[in-house]
């Protein structure tokens, strides 16, 4: 179903949210991940912080242009919002960048690091870094034909093809191209023999090239992901950096996401506990519901807000167990939550 587009006041008054204190809202995000960082996850994590940068699944051109599904609708709740697109045309790009803009996105940024086999065979993702030539007229497609923001997000490099002067190649030409900012995953990718889950995690992280890539080209805006685990190391990498991405951790401990508004963003205002980020779920819960959407497709992305709590096993199994079933409301969550000890509270 269609989400209702923001009108210019809400997208004024949105943006001065996420600038809040000074800071963008690329200071921190959310990385896109295919299969976890849908809608529904999303609007789940804007529950906790409302600066932190999320992203949509990366979402192909093909998608867009000829699938039968709505692949750009979103909750105006969820912003900021970036679409992560996935393509080489720069035509198409560009014809889903005005479609993603009138829908009202907030930033757009092009998939140059995913290194899956199918990916690979629609000629995008990770090995687009070896067409710089390429990745830039894309981006030079997008920015002709949109006023808001087009990034790129990457690896450190490909295969044999790990220099840093291979990575700065690129990086020159999507600065002529006129590349609002780069994320960057300090690994490089393994384009055949691993998967895509052992390219997260097998190849070494390489945080100094990425800071050596600012000390270079200090006038491009650029954030780093890859391996961060707590908001002591965000800290860390931003004495270097404009921004840092966190993936997995996020999603399988998303309660992290409540201290990120003080802590990165010096704002200060009142988080709501782990029961009452789930009760304040319950009435979109109740909306998806009457749209047609199976419970479980929403609280899959829950499971992991009372980790290191006593009850957390009780709430995962019990909506493991029955979330699924036909017919399944919001008494199952409310029964789910009753499992976890109210009195003890963690807010760190």
């Amino acid at each position: 179903m269609t989400e209702i587009v923001r009108d210019s006041n809400s997208r004024k008054n949105q943006s001065e949210a996420a600038t809040a204190g000074g800071f963008s809202s690329g200071r921190f995000s959310v990385a896109p991940m295919l299969d976890w960082t849908d809608r529904h996850c999303r609007y789940f994590h804007r529950l906790m912080s409302r600066h932190a940068q999320l992203y949509t699944e990366m979402v192909t051109t093909g998608a867009i242009l000829h699938g039968k599904g709505d692949y750009l609708a979103f909750s105006p709740e969820e912003q900021p919002l970036v679409l992560q697109l996935g393509g080489s045309d720069p035509a198409a790009l560009a014809q889903c960048a005005v479609l993603a803009e009138q829908r009202g996105y907030d930033e757009l940024n092009l998939n140059v690091g995913c290194p899956s086999d199918r990916v690979q065979n629609g000629m995008f993702g990770a090995c687009l870094m070896a067409e710089p030539a390429l990745v830039a007229e894309c981006v030079a497609a997008m920015k002709a034909e949109v006023a808001i923001p087009v990034t790129v997000k990457t690896r450190i490099g490909i295969d044999e093809q790990d220099s840093y002067a291979f990575l700065c190649t690129l990086v020159e030409r999507l600065i002529e191209a006129g590349t609002d900012s780069l994320i960057v995953h300090a690994r490089k990718a393994w384009l055949k023999g691993l998967s895509p889950r052992e390219n997260r995690e097998i190849p070494p992280l390489d945080y100094e090239r990425v800071y050596r890539l600012k000390r270079d080209y200090p006038g491009l805006t650029i954030a780093i992901n890859g391996g961060i685990k707590s908001l002591d190391e965000a800290r860390g990498h931003l004495q270097h950096l404009d921004g840092v991405m966190l993936g997995r951790e996020v999603y399988q401990n998303p309660y992290l996401l409540a201290q990120v508004d003080a802590a990165l963003f010096n704002d200060g205002h009142e988080v709501p506990g782990r029961h009452q980020v789930i009760r304040n779920l319950l009435p979109y819960i109740e909306r998806e519901l009457g749209r047609g959407t199976y419970l479980g497709n929403i609280t899959r992305h829950t499971l992991g807000i009372f980790q290191g709590l006593p009850g957390a096993r009780a709430w995962r199994r019990h909506l493991s167990e029955n979330a699924h079933k036909v017919g399944a409301g919001v008494e199952v969550v409310e029964a789910a939550l009753a499992k976890v000890p109210e009195a003890v509270l963690d807010y760190s």
